[in-house]
């Protein structure tokens, strides 16, 4: 399916100017594009191989990489991981970064209650994760979460019709639709996790294919 005939216009993500991820990453450490930074300990920029042939987009760092400075360290990371695994895929051979680059949240006491980001802050770090896209050129992108399919294809796109689905757009690589891990942390009702969970996996191993030997 093809993404801009579906939806129209083909989404474009603007980005940095970098030849690397390492140069992006210099670049991005400084990123005062909107109001996030001031409160987030640090930038939590995507890891990987240059060279990954999937890319993995979530939300936006957590409590647990706020602090570690590294994606999907978290309980929804190690899930992930897990996940991952089951479906035939190396994390290791992936590029794993989130939509937005710095921690939202809500302090309650001594914690810090995640805050979902909003469409200006998800459109400002957009710079940074078209330029990730177009340094590692993956041959998919596996958007985790409605935050994730919004920041690479737009409003339009929604993520419960297209749930598994592998959308092909006109401008860049194409985009496996599925949630976020951290959904499946949130249910409660253990047949009901366990049925999800088997969804999620089955959503990824959708990607093996584009993920050689």
């Amino acid at each position: 399916m093809n993404v801009a005939s579906k939806f129209g216009p083909a989404f474009t993500l603007e980005s940095a100017d970098a030849t690397n991820l390492d140069q992006l990453r210099h670049q991005a450490e400084g990123c005062t594009r909107c109001e996030l930074y001031k409160n987030a300990t640090q930038l939590v920029f995507g890891e990987g191989s240059q060279k990954a042939e999937i890319m993995l987009v979530g939300e936006q760092p957590g409590d647990k990489e706020d602090i570690a400075g590294r994606p999907f360290v978290g309980p929804a990371g190690r899930l992930l991981d897990l996940c991952l695994e089951e479906a035939g895929l190396d994390r290791s051979r992936c590029y794993v970064t989130n939509a937005v680059k710095h921690f939202k949240f809500e302090p309650r006491g001594k914690r810090r209650l995640h805050s979902k980001p909003n469409a200006g802050e998800i459109q400002r770090c957009s710079w940074w994760l078209g330029a990730e896209i177009e340094i590692v050129q993956p041959k998919l992108v596996i958007a985790l979460g409605a935050t994730a399919l919004y920041s690479l294809l737009g409003a339009k796109v929604k993520l419960t019709p297209e749930r598994g689905h592998i959308l092909t757009p006109a401008n860049h690589p194409p985009v496996l639709v599925t949630i976020h891990p951290s959904f499946l942390l949130r249910i409660r009702e253990s047949d009901d996790a366990d049925r999800q969970r088997a969804i999620f996996v089955e959503d990824l191993h959708k990607a093996a294919q584009y993920q050689g030997n």
